[in-house]
């Protein structure tokens, strides 16, 4: 319904204004305008405010949810008034019509597209690829129109300077199977900008136009490149050739050049200056430079007898006709484009018989009512158009409401409006209206001006109620003498000045241009010219006025316009300065009056203002009544609605229909909107504290259920992960790796800590097993190289682990054949001097002095004394240290490096690096050291002091050179 939004953002719908008056409806559409509820309901029409600016209100989800909905399910929205359309066309095979009116800048063109796209969104659910080229087609069209039709304006940057009513044919299955488009009254022409400059260069032009004629008052907001590659798009999906977009090129081109071409006056005859623009033409057009100039010059008139004769131009007739060709090119070139995006988008091998019933929705964008400062012929034309949409406005709406009272067996009430039937006539009546008088004026031979058009109207129009001149009241100043005349149009009286009035009714452009477009190279060109074909003796009859065509066309609009069911948008422009926020109140209230949308209310609230099926009535109210909630119990649901109304005591302000119940004043609605409004809260509380028990119950049972559930579960998984474990580990004992290859279960969240120590335990097991088997005599290796791991915990990539380590190097004859035997009597002396009982690690080394200089050592370390030895000198020893004085530490570096330093608790380090023998040249005897070292020291110190010294490899200390240093410090 149409009053789902809150007050506070006033009433949705005109209708249900407290009192129908010109204050009541600005002020509810100032409050709406100011809350961005830019639509509003009158009825079934939809009054649409520009908000001048971009609004999150057409998207998907508002597709979706105004998609197959009522009028009055949804706030006012263009989509419910294009789903209505649709609606009533698919559902009763009825042919629809969207009248879209209002002044210029009022977002008319904007709500076309919203409409269209509405359209092409619902439609084709299938996804057949000839529908969806169809829709592609009908959107595109609305690209290339805007294009060519559109103009900057005082009062709008993308002004419409024509109407445009597009029919789009449905088959049975509510798919767009084509569609037709009819122009009127293209106005002034807009240019583009934007090409290559190779195009450009093509067409002898530049690209600032600010340098043209024709371009120069908008040149600050034509189209940029993107807008330019838009329409270039939109022209090839639409299948408009590559050579036909190059002739529009070349057209516009010849127009803008035109624009530019000036005359002098020599001393006899008119001469174009400069001779490059001609040429230019004439490749453009592709015709002959001399015929470009000949007509551009002269003009070709038969005489009575047959004879034909040129005759030159003046100065003012050559500038004369120069413009009118200009325009003509233009105007035939936006035709000639509607006529071929209709040849595409016509509907093809259509047989009703076999493709059922084709329906309609046409969609009319027109120019809105226009009341300037100064009005001329374009204006009275516009005005004209709209006393002709008015008249059929109230004419059908009044019929609307007569045929649903009908419908529904109401007693139909006369309603007095005003029939603006008397203005149109003034307008068109044959051999009296002002269009006659125009027309006999272009018709008379002679020289006839304006003014002798304007005493003319005079003559004939002086006594008619509605149109007065200067000279009819001499006494009002706001008119000129001569000049100025006045209709009392129904939105307001407007003043139009005849000047120009003539000239822009007849047809002003030569044959000459006629005849030489249609000798056109170009078949492009020579479509659009076939009136150029006859001869200048063949010429005889006048072509229709200006005036004449429009009023043609308006009457065969409003025609097919009449046969459809209308839905209307009225759009009216909140103020002159584009602003989001300002809101002018006179401004608003002329386009009010003059799209006649208060007449619109009353005529609507002259019978009932709301109406609505029995069904959605008591849907909403029926918690107003007792009897009627939840269920009622009545046989009808037209009962129960008699029960609603007359516990609320409106009886005299209903009337009931076959199917919908009729309430006539809002007030009533709104007192059951009230007491709904106040009642709701209650019946949420009592729904929330029921939904909310059974909720608690319902969680509660589901709970209990669920940790009983998880209690098995859990004890299950238990049990299976021990069966899954004593199933996988059942034979490890006799397995040659003792189950290390065995995948070890997964195990439940609540074995994680049992699994791990499970495992451990597994692991202690299966290194004792390895253990076991191991000989004594190789002990001692496995416990450095298990020290040696420990320490080191992958930091150093090859550290000895799989060679076999021999420790005392220097007494190994492989190792060192030219000195093991000296080493050997001198390690005899040092064992009987200093009663060592165990070789650790002996080995050649460099020692690197502080001072950076190295020399050739040998290392000697027993359980008890660290020995530095002289190899050059008979293994002299040089320095005797007690092992225990580098219990401290020792570091050694990551890389593949053999430096170690030896720490001392006197601070007086041991830099070393250990020299390779000849027992194998890539041997790594660092981790061999090491392991020796942390082997030897964990067993003695655990011995004497305490079973928790350890060894661990800490650091990095520092970053050095070579790679990163790691220290193997002693911890208590």
């Amino acid at each position: 319904m149409a009053e789902l939004e809150g007050l506070e953002f006033g009433k949705s719908d005109f209708v249900l204004l407290d009192e129908v008056n010109m204050e009541q409806f600005m002020e509810n559409l100032k409050l709406r305008f100011e809350k961005a509820r830019i639509y509003t309901f009158i009825g079934e029409v939809v009054v649409s405010v520009n908000p001048y600016k971009q609004m999150d209100i057409y998207g998907k989800e508002a597709i979706d949810a105004y998609r197959g909905r009522e009028l009055y399910e949804n706030p006012p929205h263009l989509y419910a008034v294009a789903d209505a359309a649709y609606k009533a066309m698919k559902r009763r095979a009825k042919d629809t019509c969207i009248v879209i009116s209002g002044e210029s800048g009022a977002g008319k063109t904007e709500a076309s597209k919203y409409i269209m796209q509405y359209i092409a969104a619902i439609t084709n659910p299938s996804q057949r690829a000839e529908v969806e080229s169809v829709k592609n087609v009908l959107l595109k069209s609305n690209c290339v129109l805007e294009a060519f039709g559109n103009a900057k304006t005082n009062r709008n940057d993308n002004s419409s300077r024509f109407g445009k009513y597009m029919d789009i044919n449905f088959n049975f299955n509510g798919d767009p199977t084509g569609g037709h488009i009819n122009n009127y009254l293209l106005e002034k022409v807009r240019l583009l900008r934007g090409g290559s400059e190779e195009m450009l260069g093509s067409l002898h032009l530049q690209k600032d136009p600010v340098n043209y004629v024709y371009t120069r008052e908008g040149a600050t907001s034509n189209n940029d490149r993107s807008s330019h590659r838009a329409v270039l798009s939109a022209l090839q999906v639409i299948g408009f050739s590559k050579e036909e977009i190059d002739s529009i090129y070349r057209i516009l081109g010849t127009i803008l050049i035109l624009g530019n071409l000036q005359f002098e006056t020599d001393s006899e005859s008119v001469q174009v200056v400069g001779s490059e623009a001609v040429s230019h033409i004439a490749g453009l057009t592709t015709t002959e430079p001399d015929n470009v100039t000949k007509s551009l010059l002269y003009r070709t008139v038969a005489t009575g007898g047959g004879e034909v004769i040129e005759k030159g131009h003046t100065e003012k007739e050559a500038c004369f006709g120069r413009d009118a060709f200009a325009k003509a090119l233009y105007e035939r070139l936006f035709c000639w484009i509607v006529a071929r995006i209709n040849a595409v988008i016509e509907v093809k091998d259509y047989n009703p018989v076999l493709h059922g019933k084709n329906t309609v929705i046409g969609v009319l964008d027109i120019y809105g009512f226009e009341i300037f400062d100064n009005n001329s012929f374009e204006q009275f034309c516009i005005n004209y158009c709209n006393e002709k949409l008015q008249q059929l406005f109230i004419e059908l709406i009044l019929r609307q409401e007569q045929d649903e009272y009908q419908r529904e067996g109401i007693t139909w009430r006369h309603i007095d409006y005003f029939n603006n039937q008397i203005i149109v006539d003034l307008v068109e009546q044959p051999h009296k209206g002002i269009i006659s008088v125009l027309d006999e004026a272009c018709l008379t031979v002679g020289k006839v001006t304006d003014t002798i058009c304007l005493e003319s109207m005079d003559a004939k129009l002086g006594q008619h109620p509605h149109y007065t001149s200067r000279k009819l009241t001499p006494s009002d100043k706001t008119m000129e003498f001569h000049r100025d005349f006045r209709i009392r149009h129904y939105a307001g009286d407007v003043t139009y000045s005849v000047e120009g009035f003539l000239d822009k009714n007849k047809d002003p452009l030569f044959q000459d241009f006629k005849r030489l477009m249609y000798n056109s190279s170009n078949p492009v060109l020579k479509e659009m010219w076939p009136d150029g074909q006859l001869s200048i003796t063949e010429v005889t009859k006048r072509p229709l006025t200006a005036a004449t065509l429009f009023k043609n066309s308006i009457v065969a609009l409003v025609d097919k316009l009449g046969c459809k069911e209308p839905y209307y948008v009225r759009c009216i422009k909140p103020n002159e300065m584009k602003s989001p926020v300002l809101f002018d109140d006179a401004r608003c209230q002329h386009q009010v009056a003059y799209l006649g949308l208060l007449e619109n209310v009353r005529v609507r609230r002259a019978g009932f203002a709301y109406r609505q099926p029995y069904a959605r009535f008591l849907q909403r109210y029926k918690m107003t009544c007792e009897y009627t909630w939840p269920n009622h119990l009545m046989e009808t649901d037209r009962e129960a609605v008699e029960a609603i109304v007359t516990q609320h005591g409106f009886q005299d302000d209903v009337a009931y229909g076959h199917t919908k119940l009729f309430v006539r004043t809002p007030r009533s609605l709104f007192t059951l909107e009230q007491e709904r409004a106040a009642l709701i809260p209650i019946l949420v509380l009592f729904l929330q504290k029921v939904w909310r028990g059974a909720l608690a119950r319902m969680r509660c049972q589901r709970m209990r259920a669920i940790y009983a559930i998880m209690g098995c579960y859990k004890r299950f998984k238990v049990k299976a992960h021990f069966w899954e474990v004593e199933r996988r580990f059942t034979n490890v004992r006799n397995m040659a790796d003792y189950g290390k290859s065995v995948e070890w279960p997964t195990p439940p969240a609540a074995l994680a800590q049992f699994d791990s120590i499970t495992q451990q335990l597994h692991r202690r097991w299966r290194a004792r097993q390895i253990v076991k088997n191991i000989p004594p005599s190789d002990m001692g290796e496995v416990r450095a190289k298990v020290a040696a791991l420990g320490a080191l915990s992958g930091e150093r990539k090859d550290w000895g682990c799989g060679r076999p380590w021999e420790r005392d190097y220097l007494s190994n004859v492989r190792d060192c054949p030219q000195t093991s035997s000296n080493f050997i009597r001198i390690s005899k002396e040092l064992r009987n001097k200093d009663q060592y009982n165990q070789v650790l690690f002996s080995g050649f080394c460099r020692k690197v002095n502080r001072f950076n200089k190295s020399t050739d050592r040998a290392l000697f370390i027993t359980e008890k004394h660290i020995y530095k030895l002289d190899p050059k000198k008979q293994f002299k020893v040089l320095k005797r240290l007690p092992l225990e004085s580098v219990s401290t530490g020792l570091s050694i570096t990551a890389g593949v490096d053999q430096m170690v330093a030896l720490h001392t608790s006197s601070q007086d380090d041991v830099l070393l690096y250990i020299q390779r023998g000849e027992l194998c040249p890539n041997q790594d005897r660092i981790g061999e050291l090491l392991g020796t070292l942390i082997d030897h020291f964990t067993r003695s110190v655990a011995a004497v002091r305490s079973p928790y010294t350890a060894w661990r490899c800490v650091g990095p200390t520092k970053r050095k050179p070579d790679g990163m240093t790691y220290r193997c410090r002693m911890l208590w």
